[in-house]
């Protein structure tokens, strides 16, 4: 695989990592550049472990986890969109709306990201690439996009003010449903 392909494909698999991060921005009352680093970090990580995860494990884990993998994906961004969307709702008196990106919601944001990428190792093995390379690779693109997308949806976040979460978590439940019917439908 040459650098043009997989350059190609960090850019897709990193996609989804992108919208998470800016959905996380646009829920920001304030932009702060630990924050867009957190996520491009922990996204950056989960892209860059998941192929070697899939590397390791071959072509027999594979059926199993593509076979899931879509279910997976809309689970827990359909929760995690739900909760932003119903708290957008809830108001109140004292201050507007709050999103705190903790920890815990950011690894399920970066596993819910990269369960493909997964899959993405096992064709590596397949296809004799340098995982270590190709995962580094991954890895650092999806960093920049991830730490990129904070900065943007922080952005389109102040235009939307109060919306801010509300279109968030809409757009986290849209990311589970391309998921799943991508995997569904057209595989």
């Amino acid at each position: 695989m040459g650098i043009v392909e997989l350059l190609l494909l960090a850019i897709g698999l990193s996609m989804d990592a992108f919208a998470v991060s800016v959905t996380n921005g646009l829920c920001l009352k304030k932009t702060a550049w630990k924050t867009a680093l957190a996520c491009g970090i922990c996204f950056g990580l989960f892209q860059g472990v998941m192929p070697t995860i899939g590397f390791a494990l071959g072509k027999t884990f594979t059926r199993y986890i593509t076979s899931i993998d879509h279910y997976i994906a809309l689970v827990l961004l359909a929760f995690i969109g739900g909760k932003m969307v119903i708290e957008s709702f809830k108001k109140d008196e004292d201050s507007e709306n709050t999103f705190t990106l903790t920890l815990g919601l950011l690894l399920v944001q970066g596993v819910a990201t990269s369960i493909d990428a997964l899959a993405v190792g096992v064709s590596f093995a397949a296809l004799s690439v340098d995982i270590v390379f190709a995962a580094a690779f991954i890895c650092c693109v999806t960093f920049v996009f991830s730490y990129a997308g904070v900065y943007i949806g922080k952005k389109f976040g102040t235009i939307l003010n109060s919306k801010a979460q509300l279109v968030g978590g809409l757009i986290l439940i849209g990311i589970g449903l391309k998921i799943f019917i991508e995997h569904t439908f057209f595989n």
